[in-house]
């Protein structure tokens, strides 16, 4: 019973705080994708803070089916990407870290979009616990910049492989500008051998 009581203590004096306070839903300079900042509730034991809120994320971004999470474990100078699903395969995307930090880059791939092949880059860490949410119509990418990272996100679709594509991560017209240097970063192969956007697929 004293294990409840406490328990109980705990959990309702956090979610006081929590009525009051909401996830910060920041706009970035591409339209419909957003940096999202909890709050975080620390106190000597650790911390504590809410990862996923749907009614808040209906409310801020729109109503967004998410599928599946996925996590991936990468060192430093590992770049994934730039990676999409094609046409009605695309996927949304709501990345964060949770060890390490990354780089995390979003390219704008609709046509008749203001912002048509322009990228939005954000630091992801497991010390600011930002969150970046992607939507459909972006090839997306990460950069590792600690000893080694944790990444995880959310999707909208599952995989398919039969509409798997990738841009380069140096394509010239998209112009990312890594914040490491080229000689230390690791690329798949099948990265390595991705097409310039000039060549891809847009939505």
């Amino acid at each position: 019973m004293g294990f409840h009581l406490i328990n109980c203590f705990f959990i309702c004096n956090f979610a006081g705080k929590l009525r009051n306070d909401q996830m910060e839903f920041i706009p970035t300079s591409i339209k419909d994708v957003f940096i999202i900042e909890p709050k975080v509730f620390n106190d000597q034991r650790g911390y504590f803070f809410e990862v996923w809120k749907q009614a808040e994320f209906n409310e801020h971004i729109g109503k967004v089916d998410f599928v599946q999470d996925n996590e991936s474990k990468s060192s430093f100078g590992v770049l994934r990407g730039l990676h999409y699903q094609r046409g009605s395969f695309s996927q949304a995307k709501l990345v964060r870290v949770i060890k390490g930090s990354v780089f995390d880059v979003a390219v704008d791939l609709r046509r008749d979009s203001e912002t048509f092949g322009q990228y939005v880059g954000a630091e992801l860490s497991e010390e600011n616990k930002r969150q970046l949410f992607i939507p459909r119509g972006f090839a997306h990418g990460f950069l590792v910049m600690s000893e080694e990272a944790i990444f995880t996100y959310k999707v909208d679709n599952v995989y398919a492989p039969q509409a798997e594509a990738s841009i380069l991560w140096n394509d010239e017209q998209i112009g990312i500008k890594w914040p490491i240097a080229v000689e230390n970063l690791l690329l798949s192969e099948k990265d390595k051998k991705a097409v310039p956007f000039s060549d891809a697929e847009y939505f």
